[in-house]
């Protein structure tokens, strides 16, 4: 069964940096769109970074420049850099993976991790 375990979260202060991981129990895990979505107290869960199959990557406005997204296809895995976090980055960080494929649609979801930034 296909599974996402996300890591790294943690309590920082601002101006702080956290590097999330999201390892994934998939198969064929380079044909998969990886992607790193947040959801505040109250708030949609929103997309914060993704990167494609091929590389591509793209970011929320909120988040360009401070933060980096990559991906080791040899290790399963995901990463989130971030920098310069803010408070506003307070938020549970879930991973997803995503493949749209002629011969298959898959999509998952990690349980989440919480990142906290205190002012």
């Amino acid at each position: 069964q296909a599974q996402l375990v996300e890591s790294g979260g943690g309590l920082v202060q601002a101006g702080g940096s956290l590097r999330l991981s999201c390892v994934a129990s998939i198969d064929i895990f380079s044909a998969y769109d990886m992607g790193w979505y947040r959801q505040a107290p109250g708030k949609q869960r929103e997309l914060v970074a993704k990167i494609t199959s091929g590389g591509s990557t793209n970011y929320a406005d909120s988040v360009k420049g401070r933060f980096t997204i990559s991906r080791d296809n040899a290790k399963n895995t995901v990463y989130l850099q971030m920098n310069s976090l803010k408070p506003e980055d307070t938020a549970v960080y879930y991973c997803n993976a995503n493949l749209l494929a002629t011969w298959a649609m898959r999509n998952y979801w990690g349980q989440g991790t919480q990142v906290t930034v205190s002012s």
